[in-house]
């Protein structure tokens, strides 16, 4: 397998929304805000070829599927969509991706499966040729939102998913599709469903030394410490317990982070200080054609 860091359209959104109860004093060292108190944050992929013998994509970002005033609105900040872009630096198009696996279809996390908007055309969806893998329990979610998140989804996304005949609902641990290659974790502090996807290094139930698209439960480094949630997140205690457990298991067999909305770091290994306190260590900040066993 070979492994690319993909990156999609960037944001700016509220810093005290992204960072929930921590004070600004603290977040701010964290993620510099601009004049409108907002942070810049990436929206990564992850593209993984010959995994088990498919060109995989982990997420797809915001896209540019907003009108202008939303895109305004939710501080996206290119026209274009950058994601076709850096999929066709590294030689490939949104038609060579056999299988797209979202951990969630928020719409900054599955936006980028829709072209780019168009005044007076309705939306489409883009990835021909890919099954679309979403977790079973947060489909239904997306089917029936409640009144706080509804506005987080993309209800033309649904109904085109539907249609098209290649979505695929997880819901245990394994994927044919997949094989050993792809291990599932799910998570419902942030909302219910979310799917976490582990590229297992070594194949089998004591698969370790892989890499695990964190998602939501860990946006990017400052969210590994424990008590840092969003103020997006659902059940923010019980996401902090689910982060403990998910943290401990992944330390104890040496699986490394993917953060999809850190502007700076890619991937980073972790540790704990002598307190239990846990923090990033080895970060990487692109991943480029990087070999995994």
């Amino acid at each position: 397998m070979q492994l690319w860091s993909i990156m999609g359209n960037s944001q700016r959104l509220d810093g005290g929304s992204m960072f929930g109860n921590v004070p600004r004093a603290l977040w701010e060292r964290w993620l510099k805000p601009d004049e409108a108190h907002r942070v810049p944050l990436a929206c990564r992929a992850l593209l993984v070829r010959d995994l088990n013998g498919k060109n995989v994509l982990f997420e797809t970002g915001i896209g540019s599927f907003f009108e202008p005033k939303m895109r305004e609105r939710y501080g996206v900040l290119e026209e274009r969509h950058v994601l076709l872009d850096s999929l066709q630096a590294v030689g490939l198009s949104h038609s060579d991706i056999d299988a797209v696996v979202l951990s969630h279809l928020h719409f900054d996390h599955a936006g980028g499966l829709l072209a780019p908007w168009q005044e007076n055309t309705p939306a489409q969806l883009l990835f021909p040729n890919a099954q679309i893998f979403i977790g079973a329990e947060h489909w239904r979610r997306a089917r029936e939102p409640h009144f706080r998140d509804r506005a987080s989804f993309i209800p033309e996304l649904h109904d085109l998913l539907e249609r098209s005949g290649r979505l695929q609902l997880v819901s245990g641990e394994r994927h044919e599709f997949f094989g050993d290659a792809l291990r599932f974790h799910f998570s419902d502090g942030h909302t219910p469903g979310l799917m976490l996807a582990e590229i297992c290094a070594r194949r089998g139930a004591d698969a370790s030394q892989g890499l695990v698209f964190c998602a939501d439960l860990i946006p990017g480094r400052p969210w590994v410490h424990l008590p840092v949630t969003m103020g997006y997140d659902r059940y923010p205690e019980h996401l902090i317990d689910e982060k403990k457990a998910f943290l401990a298991d992944m330390q104890a067999r040496d699986v490394r982070l993917y953060f999809t909305h850190d502007p700076d770091c890619a991937m980073a290994s972790i540790q704990q200080d002598e307190r239990g306190r846990y923090s990033t260590h080895q970060e990487v900040a692109t991943l480029s054609a990087d070999s995994w066993q």
